[in-house]
């Protein structure tokens, strides 16, 4: 005597269903830092540009009403200039690549 093997109707929909990957959200370098953006890279470009301390620009954030310790500056410095100077190299240009005309 055979027995008759029953399938239960199987969806296959059901199986073959994958989950569907989305790509990775683009994430900011200032992400996970307590200050906004505006704020690091104002204390990243104060540094250099007019040859400020750490605790100068501490002092100047301070008077701006933002509380920032001179480490945290130095931090930003150590983190942020490589990064802003690469965003800032397109924009160079090199010498000799522009002639200017004077009048004489």
């Amino acid at each position: 005597m055979k027995s008759a093997i029953t399938r239960l109707p199987i969806s296959h929909d059901r199986i073959m269903r994958r989950r569907r990957v989305r790509p990775p959200a683009p994430t900011s370098e200032f992400a996970g830092f307590r200050f906004p953006p505006e704020v690091i890279v104002l204390a990243v470009r104060w540094y250099p540009r007019f040859a400020l301390s750490y605790r100068d620009v501490e002092e100047l954030l301070a008077e701006r009403g933002i509380e920032v310790d001179h480490v945290t500056v130095y931090r930003w410095m150590q983190r942020f200039t490589p990064l802003l100077a690469d965003a800032a190299r397109p924009c160079r240009h090199r010498p000799g690549d522009r002639w200017f005309v004077d009048e004489t």
